[in-house]
């Protein structure tokens, strides 16, 4: 490996990781601000925690758009989703079994789902314009007063699904908060920065389309967040926590990110490659439709259920890279994916659903 690949995956690595601090100020400062001003803490947590985890996707794909990079700025969404889905909740069902709130089953997932396949369906002309920005974030304001309305009507369902800010902990310092909350946004722009220069200089050094970096190394590297709040929400026995991380910044990915590029884009709109409108948007959705029959089976997520999740993600990282690394062997993969992969998951998947409808029908 030359210095300039060492130098280029060095730049990714140390935005990536500049892009994580810049979150945890933005959160903490935000945080503070908000139980300053009186705010209850479970709005912060439906609110403000989940858009500190979803910052680093948001910065990113606004500077990829600023950049020219369309493809990287969906494709980042888009891959962080599924990397949600199938890798955060994948590695936290492996520590321990999550337990799964009958709220997630009847509202939020089926919500997700809803917005997932309209935003497939809004970016299917190759354009998403600003007037579905507008659209995604109305939406948003509306899902956000829904949430905190049923967040009050229960509150006992609710409570220990959102992260705890303590209130004795937080000095009534207007000054280090606004600085803390400044500090993190300079330091997530420059993250995201250093993020965007690596990713597409990686691209053009190995001859990778940019939807592809978007999809892999852009999108693995905006999800770490979520990825460790909920890996650390599963070790401490939180695991409403670690689901409601993984829906809730799934969703703000595209009503939030989305939504606020094409704003953002004005008579232009962003670009859609596509390749993400025929293979990864209906992926995107597959993998939260593929969620509910597991969902369903006793209220949780085994560790045998996350490591299918994890195993569905290798597939489809391997997917991504084997046309640009083992070309030759691509027509192979996808044959084994289509006769031995696919019928086998949609059998378990429909013998899991069958399952469920029989013990609630009994």
């Amino acid at each position: 490996m030359s210095i300039l690949h060492v130098q280029l995956f060095l730049e990714i690595f140390l935005g990536i990781v500049i892009l994580f601090v810049g979150g945890e100020l933005f959160v903490q400062g935000a945080s503070t601000l908000a139980l300053i001003l009186g705010v209850p803490q479970l709005v912060i947590g439906l609110t403000i925690v989940s858009l500190g985890t979803s910052s680093p996707e948001l910065f990113v794909s606004v500077g990829s758009y600023i950049r020219n990079s369309d493809a990287i700025a969906v494709g980042n969404v888009v891959g962080s989703n599924i990397f949600n889905v199938l890798v955060v909740l994948g590695s936290s069902a492996l520590i321990v079994p999550l337990k799964v709130k009958s709220r997630l089953v009847r509202r939020d997932v089926p919500l997700l789902l809803a917005v997932s396949a309209a935003v497939w369906g809004m970016a299917s002309s190759g354009i998403l314009s600003w007037q579905s920005g507008v659209a995604l974030l109305i939406a948003l304001a509306i899902n956000t007063m829904w949430e905190i309305r049923t967040a009050r009507e229960e509150p006992d369902e609710i409570q220990d699904a959102e992260p705890e800010v303590h209130i004795n902990s937080v000095p009534n310092k207007w000054f280090g908060t606004i600085c803390k909350i400044i500090l993190g946004i300079i330091v997530l722009s420059v993250g995201s920065n250093l993020l965007i220069s690596g990713a597409k200089s990686i691209a053009s050094l190995y001859g990778w389309s940019e939807v592809i970096i978007g999809l892999t190394i852009v999108s693995v590297g905006t999800s770490l967040p979520e990825l460790i709040t909920s890996i650390v929400a599963s070790l401490k026995g939180k695991t409403d926590l670690a689901i409601g991380n993984v829906v809730g910044s799934s969703l703000l990915n595209q009503l939030l990110v989305l939504g606020g590029c094409a704003v953002f884009a004005g008579n232009k709109g962003i670009k859609v490659e596509e390749i993400l409108i025929q293979k990864d948007f209906p992926i995107m959705i597959l993998t939260v439709l593929a969620c509910m029959p597991i969902f369903w089976t006793k209220g949780k997520i085994s560790r045998y259920e996350g490591g299918v999740l994890l195993g569905l993600y290798l597939i489809y990282l391997a997917d991504q890279i084997i046309p640009y690394t083992i070309p030759e062997f691509q027509s192979q993969f996808h044959s084994v994916f289509l006769f031995f992969i696919l019928p086998i998951s949609t059998i378990v998947l429909s013998y899991q659903a069958i399952l469920y409808w029989k013990l609630k029908h009994n």
